[in-house]
């Protein structure tokens, strides 16, 4: 007995360091956190200005702040999908930890909700920036498509506030689900061209980026929760497979939706000399440089000689994600640069 408690004594005391060098502390992931928060909210109010700079072309009133509660409409629902979608896989592995993380659900429907309410708001005043309460014409978002559109967004960010507290995912999943469905029909308005084809590859394009982006937000929270356990490479396998065909999809999609609104034959000008091209250009950047890490992360899965190094690539990955979803935002806000009839 007294021969092997040094030895249990000193494993134990080394754990903690073990563990501490392989995953940063809670300081330091939080300061990467308010460092990316900080980037996402720059992005959607300095951005629209930079794009637009020397084009000619003319913005809506308040471009910079509807991009911003945009950039923050796609991050509330990649929380809650992100979360549903890795807590299923983790349901695969032979023996998962019972540790998991605190919910975001809740805190990510209120943001959702507030940005879905001031979209809501500049669509009732006829897409102009509301000076005040009496600007704001409720009744007058049951006339139009896009005002009844907003209104689904608003309460379905609502219900997900609620069902976020029951903790059944048949119910969670929904809410977001109508949010993203409005979504693609508010980009597609009836006189563009096929608006049922647009709307279906945006519907695709943002279930997968969302699936994508919050997905690895929570597995890195679930890395972190497990501390080094084997259970977490196994996770992060598994993630990094079904990744590889989201990126597929989020690609495909994407290129496909980018045709139809700049066809081949003037996607290269207009890449630089439409501020819509050159923000699609900067997202298509970030992409491939996202993709990059994420394919150093798969290397270091199967080849180093501790799996779990992949969680340093993949922090990365996640950090250039946000700033995705934040020239996301900006992108649905600027001009589109072909006009349909």
């Amino acid at each position: 007995m007294t021969a092997t408690r040094p030895t249990t004594e000193a494993a134990d005391a080394n754990g903690p360091a073990r563990r501490s060098a392989r995953y940063p502390g809670t300081g330091r992931a939080v300061a990467v956190l308010v460092l990316v928060a900080l980037g996402t909210l720059v992005v959607p109010l300095l951005g629209p200005s930079v794009a637009l700079h020397d084009t000619g072309e003319a913005a809506a009133p308040g471009v910079g702040g509807i991009a911003l509660l945009r950039g923050v409409l796609f991050a509330a629902l990649c929380v809650p999908l992100g979360e549903l979608f890795v807590d299923r896989l983790a349901r695969r592995l032979p023996d998962p930890p019972p540790e998991r993380p605190s919910s975001w659900a809740v805190f990510a429907a209120a943001a959702g909700f507030v940005a879905a309410l001031g979209l809501a708001s500049v669509v009732s005043t006829g897409n102009l920036v509301p000076r005040s309460l009496a600007d704001v014409d409720v009744g007058g978002l049951y006339q139009s498509r896009d005002g009844k559109l907003a209104l689904i967004e608003v309460n379905a960010f609502l219900l997900a506030g609620l069902c976020a507290r029951a903790r059944r995912p048949a119910l969670q999943v929904w809410p977001p689900a109508a949010v993203i469905v409005a979504e693609a029909l508010r980009a597609h308005p009836a006189p563009e061209q096929s608006p049922l084809l647009g709307s279906a590859l945006t519907l695709v394009h943002l279930s997968c980026a969302t699936l994508w982006a919050g997905g690895l937000l929570h597995t890195l929270r679930l890395l972190h929760r497990w501390r080094g356990r084997e259970a977490g490479a196994a996770l992060l396998g598994l993630y990094a497979r079904v990744a590889a065909v989201l990126l597929a999809a989020i690609t495909a999609t994407g290129v496909w939706s980018s045709l139809r609104r700049m066809p081949a034959g003037t996607i290269l000008d207009q890449l630089t000399t439409t501020a819509y091209g050159r923000t699609l250009l900067a997202k298509v950047v970030l992409v491939a440089a996202v993709a990059a890490l994420a394919l150093w992360a798969r290397f270091r899965l199967r080849r180093a000689a501790d799996p779990l190094t992949a969680h340093l690539p993949a922090r990365a990955e996640v950090a250039v994600l946000g700033v995705v979803v934040a020239v996301s935002g900006v992108l649905t806000a600027l001009p589109v640069p072909i006009r349909w009839t």
